[in-house]
């Protein structure tokens, strides 16, 4: 299928599948899409968690269709769901009788040798509509489809808009959506954020960032180490004691975004330092002056981290500045290190800065340029104490929140368009 590109791979691990928790990311792009869509699903059998996932996506005025190596087996399963299933999932020979689709999803984890990949991924681009997009995972383990993971790597760094890495799937894989031609920015107006499949759920409503679980799984390790090489050493339970605490400052609740669309909702948690007019020429495609509204906020260690975009709209551009780490409730974080996210929102641009703190070393930015962004969606986090800064075009926003205000990421409202 496909030049042998998504045929399963077989090594050290034997055979990969997908499991539920990659199938909801590979299907990603067609849950969070509004209706009317259409999708093409390759290479998933009947009963694959991967096409249950992308059947449970689909909204009335959707359509799905499904290239399988048994298509006979395939109309038969797809009849046996039902009338409405029947209704929208239509069974193909093979991708040559697919039209331009808004997504195309790869059923199984890619594997074949670099060149192979490259020609099937240059033949699906020609399926994809302007603007679609193509979701497709690859085997993270190292040595296992090397080739294969290394292409997807390659045609990420040119056109990737998102990537996450599953560990929930034996073995793991990682997951990649590719875009090869412009998105209209206003598209992002109707979409659904992304959920990482990357983090931990702990209840319905909180779920731990990846980053989190490393830092626990460390801790536990380092006191793991101490405890079978100092037997008579309490040393171990510093380290064990920490991990709860770490794992807890990496906390991502889930929020409800407001549904009123003229509101601009906090980039982070955390108290507003300040609302005030500033003007800077680094945002605009041919460099002229702006004024900006710009609401700052400060995130204490006990504030949640992650940082969600204020607006929707499209990244495009993102680079980071050099500077110190003073305490980022000072005026001086003004010239920290920061990482800056341009926005486009089809109406002006938006900007959010993550600067560093005293003790936030580390910004973790995970909107590649390209990427749409729901309101409210995460897309990145500062490790520890830092600070948030969003720019707002100052003549087409009304501000809604004044220094010494708390703010919830997500949910509360700094400013309103006009």
């Amino acid at each position: 299928m496909l030049g042998g590109m998504t045929q399963p791979a077989v090594g050290p691990l034997g055979q990969v599948s997908i499991g539920a928790p990659a199938a909801r990311a590979l299907v990603t792009e067609v849950r969070r899409r509004p209706a009317p869509k259409s999708a093409l699903l390759v290479g998933a059998e009947p009963g694959a968690a991967v096409l249950r996932a992308a059947i449970d996506a689909l909204l009335p005025e959707d359509s799905l269709a499904v290239v399988a190596s048994d298509p006979a087996a395939m109309r038969t399963h797809v009849t046996g769901l039902g009338r409405w299933v029947a209704d929208r999932v239509r069974v193909l020979d093979s991708t040559a009788e697919a039209g331009p689709v808004d997504v195309v999803v790869l059923g199984e984890p890619v594997t074949g040798t670099s060149e192979q990949v490259r020609t099937s991924l240059d033949e699906l681009a020609k399926l994809l509509a302007p603007g679609g997009v193509l979701c497709a995972a690859t085997i993270a383990v190292p040595g296992v489809a090397p080739g294969a993971a290394a292409e997807l790597d390659r045609q990420a760094a040119l056109y990737g808009i998102g990537s996450d890495l599953v560990l929930r799937n034996v073995p793991p894989v990682r997951v990649h959506r590719l875009r090869w031609t412009a998105a209209d920015p206003a598209t992002a107006d109707g979409l659904l954020p992304v959920d990482r499949p990357s983090s931990v759920p702990v209840t319905g409503q909180m779920h731990i960032d990846s980053n989190g679980v490393a830092a626990a799984g460390l801790a536990l390790g380092t006191a793991a180490l101490l405890k079978l090489t100092r037997r008579r050493s309490r040393l171990w339970l510093l380290p064990a004691a920490a991990a709860l605490p770490v794992a807890a400052f990496f906390r991502d609740p889930q929020r409800d975004v407001p549904q009123d669309t003229s509101l601009i909702v906090a980039a982070s948690d955390g108290e507003v330092l300040s609302v005030e007019h500033v003007t800077d020429d680094r945002f605009t495609p041919d460099g002229a002056t702006v004024e900006y509204l710009r609401v700052a906020a400060f995130l204490s260690v006990l504030d949640v981290h992650i940082n969600r975009s204020p607006v929707a709209g499209q990244v495009v551009d993102h680079f980071v500045t050099d500077g110190g780490y003073a305490p980022a409730m000072n005026a001086e974080a003004e010239h920290n290190v920061a990482a800056y996210t341009v926005l486009d929102t089809g109406r002006a641009r938006v900007v959010v800065v993550q600067r560093t703190g005293l003790l936030a070393r580390r910004i973790v930015q995970r909107a590649p340029v390209g990427s749409l962004l729901a309101r409210g969606e995460r897309f990145g986090l500062i490790r520890f104490g830092s600070r948030t800064d969003v720019y707002l075009p100052a003549d087409s926003v009304e501000p809604l929140v004044s220094a010494g205000d708390r703010i919830r990421g997500g949910a509360t409202a700094i400013a309103r368009w006009r």
